[in-house]
């Protein structure tokens, strides 16, 4: 049976290594985007929760079922074997702490405190029933893919021979950033803490972990009440009494430490203690509900993108019309990870709270590659809908390209209108054909009467596809002298400059 332990050590290192490979793969043109977001795929609370949100469960997110339905058997085995946070943090807590054994005993008790998990789980699913998903601040697996995306990534993306050769910036980073930090140094003071108080899909796993067959067994007429059993226990779940399933994380680590082989993994006995059943608070969690209720329509008194149209507001080539978008979205930031350009950014307030760390176009950062599909295809929950490159640009046998918005001119800062200075580069570089930016030639006199003849250019908004190339390099710096709104987005049949059957007057 101790031999159960090693097994789980190599899995642990196996996921998370297998992990590390997806999040830090520079050469995504060679993954699939299923590939690249297996993870997101594989877990069971993204699921539920997108299933309560958009009545609908994307095809990939049935692979939650290998995590699910092995729980009904083997207990919360995920939280030790698989996840990478949960593996993270035990390898943490491991190495920053040198307790002595008797201090292990105390750290590694149950405590009331662990019931706060299952209070923030049933808050998210109550908010995702009224079709607000806000799953994704807390779920583990979104947690790693924004915060190594955010934080870590940027430290050793494209770095050859010492010399850095891309520059990832992101907006609100050091926000997210703190947030990741944080859990990391709560491992400092209890071993586990993300996983024990405020994991909300350690706390689904625990639920459906109160009916596996197979479990931590105590024979109580070979215990001698030791609690050697307590130094390593990842889940504080009472190894040496009652065992606590649903805090079980199956690490294997009692098994070992028992002198008495009074513990074992499998079927109960005749001599097996008797487990605990989950540990809540009954009035605690009406009150989660209804507070949950109250706090629904709070959140959703803010002004938002799809009460009305924002328009820095710009989503990625593919994503669903706005209200879809964030009953589907996770903000895992996967879609950051693979943008080429880097224009793709995690949303702060500008489309209201229910719409923090969304993916956003800002164009000064980067641009929509014309021929680049990339987020579509690792998006886990199609709040991203997959597209072919022939569907964006608008080939044949599709009629018209994908618009993210449109480019208007600030003819105040543009160099060619307020300063008679020659420019051409948003034309230079306008991807469409034909050229959704022209020119006309104009004679114009400066200061001293002396005429010279400067292009003016003109944007044609029926051919623009808002990819914010233009604005991107535009030469005035600070604030480009042509920049993208979300207004004529193809996702959206009312974010029109002229809607349909309305004439101007």
């Amino acid at each position: 049976m101790p031999g159960l332990r090693a097994i789980r050590r190599i899995y642990a290192i196996f996921f998370f290594v297998l992990f590390l490979f997806f999040i830090f793969s520079a050469d995504f043109q060679h993954l699939k985007g299923y590939e690249v977001s297996l993870f997101l795929q594989i877990d069971p609370l993204t699921a539920i929760a997108g299933l309560l949100t958009s009545h609908t469960l994307y095809k990939g997110l049935a692979l939650s079922l290998v995590i699910l339905i092995p729980t009904l058997f083997l207990g919360r085995f995920f939280c030790s074997w698989v996840c990478p946070l949960g593996v993270l943090n035990q390898w943490l807590s491991h190495f920053a702490n040198k307790r002595r054994p008797s201090e292990e005993y105390v750290v590694n008790n149950y405590r009331p405190i662990y019931r706060i998990k299952y209070y923030i789980l049933t808050l998210l699913l109550v908010l995702s029933a009224f079709g607000m998903l806000q799953i994704g601040i807390f779920d583990p697996i979104a947690v790693m893919y924004r915060s190594f995306t955010i934080s870590v990534l940027p430290a050793f993306d494209k770095i050859e021979a010492g010399i850095y050769l891309n520059d990832p910036l992101f907006n609100g980073g050091i926000f997210i950033s703190a947030l990741f930090l944080l859990i990391i140094l709560a491992n400092r003071f209890l071993t586990r803490f993300w996983c024990r108080v405020l994991c909300p899909l350690g706390a689904l796993l625990g639920v459906f972990s109160q009916w596996s067959l197979l479990r931590i067994h105590r024979d109580v007429e070979k215990c001698t009440d030791c609690s050697k059993c307590l130094q390593f226990c990842q889940g504080g779940c009472d190894p040496d009494g009652e065992l606590r399933v649903s805090e079980c994380h199956v690490c294997m680590n009692c098994l070992e430490q028992c002198p008495e082989t009074a513990l074992h993994y499998g079927l109960a006995t005749a001599k097996s203690s008797v487990a605990k059943p989950l540990d809540i608070n009954k009035r605690r969690m009406l009150e989660t509900v209804v507070g949950a209720g109250f706090l629904f329509p709070m959140l959703r008194s803010s002004i938002s993108a799809h009460a009305s149209p924002a328009p820095t507001v710009i989503r990625p080539p593919g994503s669903l019309a706005e209200e879809e978008f964030l009953a589907r979205c996770i903000k895992c930031a996967a879609c950051m990870r693979v943008c080429p350009t880097n224009v793709l950014q995690p949303a702060l307030l500008e489309t209201g709270f229910e719409g923090l760390w969304t993916p956003i176009l800002i164009n000064r950062q980067g641009y929509c590659e014309h021929h680049c599909v990339l987020c579509g295809q690792v998006c886990p929950t199609a709040a991203i809908r997959p597209i072919s490159i022939e569907e964006k640009i608008g080939k044949k046998p599709f009629e018209e390209p994908i618009r993210l918005g449109t480019a208007f001119f600030d003819r105040g800062r543009c160099l060619p209108w307020a300063m008679q200075t020659p420019c051409i580069v948003c034309e230079e570089v306008c991807p469409t054909s034909p050229k959704a930016i022209w020119y006309r030639s104009t004679e114009v006199k400066d200061r001293n009467g002396k005429i010279k003849l400067v292009k003016q250019p003109f944007v044609e908004p029926t051919t623009c596809i808002g990819c914010g190339i233009c604005e991107n390099q535009c030469p005035v710096t600070d604030k480009a002298a042509i920049r993208v709104t979300s207004v004529g987005e193809s996702r959206s049949k009312s974010n029109r400059m002229i809607l349909e059957g309305k004439k101007v007057v």
